[in-house]
C-alpha cells in the first residue's frame, strides 16, 4: 500500500516537471539540425535558469499534493528529516567510484510513501547534499531531476509484498543506479569532443548519435555506474525489509492518511 497516493492534479504537475527534465537533457538529440551543436556552449549558462525553473515545479508538486490531501504537515516534516539523512549519506559517499549510498534511501522512501514524495525527496536531498559537500555546479539541476526520477519510479512499481518486494526493489535499484549515470552523461556529452566514434554530431540521425553515445558510456562511465547500482541493490537486500517496515510503522502511528479534524467545542471549553 502506498501511503501517499498521487491524485490527478499532482500527477499532472509531476508529468509537467518530468517533461521539463526530459527536454533539458535531450534537446540536442531531439533537435537534429546542424545549428544545434554550433549554437550550444554547454549548460554553464542555461543551468542556472533550469534551476530557477525546477524550484517552482517542486513547490507546485508539493502544493498539488497538499491541495488534494496527499501530503500534510506531518509528511512534510518527514520529508525534511529524510532529506537531511539523504544529504548526510551523499556527503559520506560523494560519488567516489560511483559508490553513492544515498540512492537506496530514495528507492525505499519512494516505495513506501509514493511517487510524488519520492520525486520531491530526490530533488531536495540532492540539493542539500550538494550544498554540504560543495558539489554545486552547472550539473546540479540535472542531478536533481535524475534523483527525483529514481525516487518517483520506485513509487510506481507494482504492488507486491513479502520477500518478492525486496527482490524487485533490489533489481530496480541496480537498474536505477546504472540508469542514473546513463542519463547524467547527457548533460555534457553533446557539447564535448571525444573523437568521431564517441562524440555527438549535429545534424546526424538520432540512431547514429545514440550509437556513439552507447560507445561513449561503455568506454567511460559504465565502470562508475555499475558499482553504484550494485551498492544500491546490496543495501536494499540487506536493509530494505527493516527500513520499509520502519517507514510504514511510522506512517501508521503518525496517521499520515487520516485528515486532521479540529474539535472546536473542546477548544472552546
Amino acid at each position: 500500500m502506498r501511503l501517499v497516493q498521487l491524485k490527478p492534479r499532482s500527477t499532472a504537475t509531476l508529468i509537467l516537471a518530468s517533461l521539463v527534465g526530459v527536454l533539458a537533457f535531450g534537446w540536442p538529440l531531439l533537435w537534429q539540425t546542424s545549428q544545434a551543436g554550433e549554437s550550444a556552449i554547454g549548460h554553464t549558462t542555461d543551468a542556472p535558469w533550469l534551476f530557477v525553473l525546477l524550484l517552482p515545479l517542486l513547490v507546485a508538486v508539493v502544493l498539488a499534493e497538499l491541495a488534494e490531501s496527499g501530503i500534510d504537515a506531518k509528511t512534510i516534516s518527514l520529508l525534511g528529516m529524510l532529506a537531511a539523512v539523504g544529504a548526510a549519506l551523499r556527503a559520506l559517499g560523494p560519488g567516489t567510484a560511483g559508490l553513492e549510498p544515498g540512492f537506496f534511501l530514495l528507492v525505499l522512501a519512494g516505495r513506501a510513501f509514493g511517487a510524488g514524495f519520492g520525486f520531491v525527496l530526490g530533488s531536495v536531498s540532492l540539493l542539500a547534499g550538494a550544498l554540504i559537500s560543495g558539489g554545486v555546479g552547472p550539473w546540479m539541476p540535472f542531478q536533481m531531476f535524475a534523483c527525483a526520477w529514481v525516487g518517483c519510479f520506485a513509487g510506481l512499481l507494482p504492488r507486491i509484498g513479502g520477500w518478492l518486494e525486496i527482490q524487485v526493489l533490489a533489481l530496480y535499484s541496480l537498474v536505477a543506479g546504472i540508469g542514473y549515470g546513463l542519463v547524467m552523461n547527457l548533460w555534457f556529452w553533446p557539447y564535448a569532443t571525444f573523437g568521431s566514434d564517441f562524440s555527438f554530431i549535429p545534424g546526424d540521425s538520432l540512431a547514429e548519435n545514440l550509437h556513439r553515445y552507447v560507445l561513449f558510456v561503455i568506454a567511460t562511465s559504465l565502470g562508475w555506474d555499475i558499482p553504484r547500482g550494485i551498492l544500491c541493490a546490496t543495501l536494499v537486500l540487506l536493509l530494505g525489509k527493516p527500513v520499509l517496515a520502519a517507514f510504514r510503522r511510522t506512517a501508521r502511528k503518525a496517521a499520515f492518511d487520516v485528515p486532521v479534524v479540529f474539535d472546536r467545542g473542546r477548544a472552546d471549553g
